[in-house]
Formats: C-alpha cells, sequence, structure tokens
C-alpha cells in the first residue's frame, strides 16, 4: 500500500501527468526541444516510484529478479558502474504495428506502461542507460530522467516505422544517459550507420566518458540493427560499420568500451561471429551467466505474434574483456514469470527484457591486450 502523497509527491505528480497527454505534446515538439530540463527541480527517485506504484495499483507487482554475483577476483578499488540495455517497445509500434495477439490493447495504454518502464529503470538505479525504440523521448524520458541526475542524448532513426502509425509521438530511436555526478561527457557521436556504402535507417549513439572516481575514460555506445529475417547480411554489414566507428574512438580498443543493443541477431549469426571476434577484445556479458561462460542466455525476447511464438536472443552487453570485469548480471524472468501469454503483459511494459550489469576497471588492462 502507498502512503498519502505530501506536498512535494502532489508536486512531482503534477510532472509526471504532464507526460500523459502525449499527442498534444507531439504538437510542440519544438518548445521541448528548447526547455532547459536543468531549470527544473531535481526529483527525488523514491517520490517518482512512488508516483509510478500509485498509477498501477491496479497492475499485478513487478517480477523479482536477482543479481547473479560475477567476481572471480578480489574486490575492485571503485564503485561497479551499472549499465543497463533495454529495448523498450515503441509506443506507436505496441499499439499500431507489431501485432502482440496475446496482449490486451489495455496492458499497453502509455498512461500506465511508461510507469511500467519507470518502475524497472528506478529499480535497478543505473549509472548508464541505454535504450531502443524510444518514441517519448522528448515528452517524458528526458524530462524525468534529467531531474533524477542523468545526462540524456537521443538520435532517432531517419525514417521512423511510428511515423506510419496514426496519432503517433514522433519517431523512435536510441536514446543514451548516464549519472552527471559520476561521469564528465569527454565526447558524443552521433552514427547513422551504413551498409554497402549506403547510408541506412539504423543509428547509434557513442560516447566517451571520464570517471569521476578513478579518472579513468571508457566509451559507452548504444545501438538497435535492422530487424527480420532475411536481412542478416545487412545487419552485418551495419555492424562491420559500427566496429570501425569505434575502432577510431576508442584509439583502437586504448579506451575501454560497453556496447549496448538489440541487434535483432541471434549467436548464431555473422554479425555475432565479428563481434566475437573484433580486434576490440569483446566479450558478451551475458554468457558469463550460462554453467560454462560460453552461451548466450535461452532468450532475451519473447512474444506471440499471428505467425507464432517468437522466441529469441537478440539483446547484447558487449564489453572490452582485457579492460573491464563484470562483477554481476540481472537473472532474467523465467519461462513460469513471463507467463503463457508471453511479453509485454499487465505483467511486463516491453516484449524484451532489460539486461544490467556492474562493471569494474581491471587494475593492468594493457597486460592483458
Amino acid at each position: 500500500p502507498v502512503g498519502s502523497m505530501g506536498n512535494s509527491t502532489s508536486r512531482l505528480y503534477s510532472a509526471l501527468a504532464k507526460t500523459l497527454s502525449s499527442s498534444a505534446v507531439s504538437q510542440h515538439q519544438d518548445c521541448l526541444e528548447q526547455l532547459d530540463s536543468a531549470q527544473l527541480d531535481p526529483i527525488d527517485p523514491k517520490d517518482l516510484l512512488e508516483e509510478c506504484q500509485i498509477v498501477l495499483q491496479k497492475r499485478p507487482p513487478r517480477f523479482q529478479r536477482d543479481f547473479v554475483d560475477l567476481k572471480k577476483n578480489a574486490a575492485a578499488n571503485h564503485r561497479p558502474i551499472r549499465v543497463m540495455q533495454w529495448n523498450i517497445l515503441a509506443q506507436a509500434l505496441g499499439e499500431g504495428k507489431d501485432n502482440f495477439v496475446q496482449c490486451p490493447m489495455e496492458a499497453l495504454k502509455w498512461e500506465e506502461r511508461k510507469c511500467l518502464i519507470l518502475e524497472e529503470i528506478l529499480a535497478y538505479k543505473p549509472d548508464i542507460l541505454c535504450l531502443q525504440e524510444v518514441d517519448h523521448y522528448f515528452d517524458t524520458f528526458e524530462p524525468l530522467l534529467s531531474r533524477l541526475g542523468y545526462q540524456c542524448t537521443f538520435f532517432p532513426k531517419p525514417w521512423s516505422p511510428c511515423l506510419d502509425v496514426e496519432q503517433n509521438n514522433g519517431p523512435d530511436g536510441c536514446a543514451l544517459f548516464f549519472l552527471k555526478d559520476r561521469f564528465e561527457l569527454i565526447n558524443s557521436a552521433n552514427i547513422r550507420l551504413t551498409a554497402m556504402k549506403l547510408k541506412t535507417n539504423q543509428v547509434a549513439i557513442a560516447q566517451t566518458l571520464k570517471c569521476n572516481e578513478t579518472g579513468r575514460l571508457f566509451c559507452i555506445a548504444v545501438t538497435h540493427l535492422k530487424a527480420r529475417t532475411g536481412w542478416e547480411r545487412f545487419r552485418s554489414a551495419q555492424g562491420c560499420d559500427l566496429l570501425q566507428n569505434l575502432k577510431s574512438i576508442t584509439q583502437g580498443a586504448k579506451i575501454p568500451l560497453i556496447i549496448c543493443g538489440d541487434f535483432n541477431a541471434e549467436p548464431t549469426e555473422e554479425v555475432y561471429r565479428e563481434f566475437s571476434n573484433s580486434s576490440l577484445n569483446l566479450n558478451s556479458a551475458y554468457k558469463l551467466l550460462s554453467p560454462d561462460g560460453q552461451s548466450e542466455p535461452p532468450y532475451t525476447t519473447w512474444k506471440i505474434r499471428p505467425s507464432g511464438e517468437c522466441r529469441h536472443t537478440l539483446d547484447y552487453i558487449w564489453y572490452s574483456q582485457h579492460a573491464l570485469n563484470v562483477n554481476s548480471a540481472l537473472g532474467l524472468l523465467t519461462e513460469e514469470q513471463i507467463g503463457p501469454n508471453r511479453l509485454p503483459s499487465f505483467n511486463y511494459p516491453s516484449d524484451h527484457l532489460s539486461l544490467v550489469c556492474d562493471f569494474s576497471f581491471n587494475q593492468d588492462p594493457d597486460r592483458l591486450l
């Protein structure tokens, strides 16, 4: 049960409520983009979580997921860096295009689904948050997360499929958020991915950050590769282009790297092998949850469409294994938790599961290269 709302919460509630009327907002996107969020009052995450829980009180409670401790060596000499990767499902696509035949339309209502997404983010308190399929950036995520202390960056797809949906809220894209009290932005690149030298509709954001506590630099990147069967070679070309860009940004792996993304590719695909075998010396963090440390999870997305059930591993957090340790990773939802109607649902807001890892810097990264 949630306690009564005090003044601070009711003031906050109006901030949350203002993000509800999305169609009105999309007509005023220009004004919103000029709005300086730094002038808005900071929000206490506990207050925002309480607001979300009030909106969600008729829904079933959040699923319990536990972190798995993966530390094989002595404790790190700094606070770990928590990174969250999540394709949150664009609202326009969820309601207008994706045909989740077992998910009631009621479960997709933005007013509530937005609060489920925020609740998940607030529950895991990431230092860095990488999202795909964000089509409510200017009216929801940027205003709220900037007030929680995050620096926010958004790069929309040039031709977003959301724009084909009536009453859409603008294009979807990738978004990257980091806590300003933990990191300093050194440089930022918005990358439009190419395939066979042609510009494509897929994008990435890559930012070099300095960790305030250690003074160490690292690069964080977020991307979302082309979907659908039959586009494997295209995804492979996009992956090569992204790796080339990241080689340049990280000076050939001198700067440690974390790449979050919905790759739309199973581990059997060429693009996965490119990342595994890259000269950047990358490993996939979620492999470490398997008994032998060599296998990806059985699924990161599970949904039912008119064509049938789709259960795939498509989402990854790659990292420089010579320079970074994975201290822990968040376990996935079990089949029993997901339930027979699969995702999204009244319990869970997206058709993709969030991935969360805690990283620490190796003491002597060069020795391991």
